[in-house]
């Protein structure tokens, strides 16, 4: 795991995660953060100074969700989703790409709000949307799946399947590229126990300029009025409903 690409390769992976970090605006602090690498390895390699090692580029597809290595060339970029995650179409879905700060209920601490980031993306190999997330405090629980969006009901789906285990968000979209909606997951409960949990969850678009705050938020926080209220939203305007 520790070989060094070749020049060549080095120079693709440089040109690709430049690409994704503007595509994204995202910064290289933040992807040298989430891979685990130095921002001054980060920094010459880019700049074709020192060769990738392949530790870091798995390290870095891990963070930016997407495949840098041996992309094939296609004569036709793929620009339709399979049918089975709604047949959409790239021009179709552009919007939905980005960051978004994501807001739900903390399991951990009652009434606090658990924010961190989620992106979503095209896969140009796979052809289809996918998302990661990342600058979560439990950072072992960070989920990366794919996008589902079926024209007959307008949702949108990020799934996550592993192993046999599913997670879904199930979103709609109330208001320009903000998305609310259900997560329906597993929360940790007494030792290793998991239990089936199901939370309001908002999506809102964000940039790492805003330098919003992550990890979990409690009362008296700056930032924990403005959390609260966005996620408090998703039942009180209606967006997802919790019968009793």
């Amino acid at each position: 795991m520790q070989g060094e690409l070749s020049l060549e390769g080095s120079e693709t992976v440089a040109l690709i995660v430049r690409e994704e970090l503007a595509r994204r605006r995202l910064s290289r602090q933040w992807l040298a953060d989430e891979a685990r690498v130095s921002l001054s390895t980060l920094e010459k390699a880019l700049a074709g100074r020192r060769p990738f090692t392949l530790t870091t580029v798995v390290r870095l597809e891990g963070a930016l969700g997407t495949t840098l290595r041996a992309r094939p060339m296609l004569e036709e970029p793929k620009l339709f989703a399979p049918e089975s995650m709604g047949a959409y179409a790239r021009p179709a879905v552009q919007w939905l790409e980005g960051t978004y700060l994501t807001l739900r209920p903390s399991f951990s601490d009652a009434g606090a709000v658990f924010a961190y980031l989620t992106s979503i993306n095209w896969d140009e190999v796979n052809g289809h949307l996918v998302f990661s997330e990342a600058s979560r405090t439990d950072s072992e629980y960070s989920q990366k799946g794919f996008v589902s969006f079926p024209n007959i009901s307008g949702a949108i789906y990020l799934v996550t399947i592993w192993q046999g285990q599913y997670r879904v968000a199930l979103l709609n979209r109330p208001s320009g590229r903000w998305l609310s909606g259900i997560l329906l997951t597993l929360a940790a409960g007494e030792g290793a126990q998991l239990t089936p949990a199901s939370v309001p969850i908002v999506l809102l678009p964000t940039t790492p300029d805003e330098n919003r705050t992550v990890g979990v938020v409690h009362q008296g926080d700056p930032a924990f009025d403005e959390y609260r209220t966005c996620v408090d939203g998703v039942t009180q305007r209606g967006y997802a409903r919790f019968p009793v």
